[in-house]
């Protein structure tokens, strides 16, 4: 039997509540640790990331998922983007700090689960899509993580839109990119670009990647990626030639996913790429 149990954080920067849950399978054995990051107009239970959670633990790890802070979600409120204002308000520094605290939880016994439960000694990252650079650049600050693995990442945080584009966010404050799935408009503000700026040597990926991340690293990407192009995880995988790089034919960018998702069973490429992460991640970490 399988043991779900969610807890809060309160951001230490921002002071913003967010939500984190752990699944496992509560035997007194410690087993390794894995915390998965969501992307982009994502949340921890999106489509089947609850489904992603009980594979891992099936499989001997204690998995953790967390909302980032301002991701759009409110605790108690509909499960998915509400808050809109909280979402303009995010950026690259922020949402690093959150993976940061719900690790020093880890550490500190501050979670449900309970110590005698977990390997912290093999803490492994994985991220999906922008979360898949939020742990590269986690993991290559944080020697507490012992291996990665990227889920259709991308290879850079700095969107490289037309200075026009910039320009105009800038004069106006805020820029709005469109949520296909809720019909949303959603405000990014300019902060975002000033925060990139201020903290780059934190947030540039290729740096960190090819200079700071010393862990094992396992790169996987769906050679139809329609949001991400494959082209990502080459240049990341040039930047360690080191890391495994694992091309999922004629997957897209979900790996069949969608949200909702109502059926049990995990969609075929996502339960593909779990089992070769399961599979990296008792290897390597």
């Amino acid at each position: 039997m399988l043991t779900h149990a969610s807890f809060l954080l309160t951001g230490t920067g921002h002071g913003r509540a967010f939500e984190a849950d752990a699944t496992f399978r509560p035997d007194g054995q410690a087993k390794p640790v894995v915390l998965f990051v969501h992307g982009f107009k994502g949340f921890k239970d999106w489509g089947h990331f609850p489904r992603l959670a009980d594979f891992f633990a099936e499989r001997g790890f204690v998995f953790f998922k967390l909302n980032l802070s301002h991701n759009g979600l409110v605790v108690g409120g509909t499960g998915d983007l509400e808050d809109l204002e909280a979402f303009g308000r995010n950026n690259f520094s922020i949402e690093l700090d959150d993976i940061g605290q719900v690790i020093d939880a880890l550490f500190a016994g501050s979670t449900p689960v309970p110590a005698a439960e977990m390997d912290l000694a093999r803490l492994c990252l994985v991220g999906h899509s922008r979360g898949g650079g939020l742990v590269l650049l986690k993991a290559a600050e944080d020697a507490r993580v012992r291996a990665v693995a990227t889920w259709a990442a991308i290879a850079e945080v700095h969107p490289h839109w037309p200075q026009a584009v910039f320009d105009e966010w800038e004069r106006t404050g805020v820029l709005h990119v469109p949520n296909t799935r809720t019909g949303q408009q959603l405000p990014l503000h300019y902060q975002l670009v000033e925060d990139y700026h201020q903290h780059r040597p934190r947030l540039d990926i290729a740096h960190n990647v090819r200079r700071k991340l010393r862990q094992p690293l396992l790169l996987v990407h769906g050679d139809q990626d329609e949001t991400v192009h494959v082209d990502a995880a080459h240049a990341l995988h040039q930047l360690k030639p080191d890391a495994e790089l694992l091309l999922i034919p004629d997957a897209t960018h979900m790996f069949g996913g969608a949200h909702p998702w109502v059926r049990q069973e995990l969609p075929e490429p996502a339960r593909f790429v779990a089992e070769r992460t399961a599979d990296f991640f008792q290897r390597r970490a």
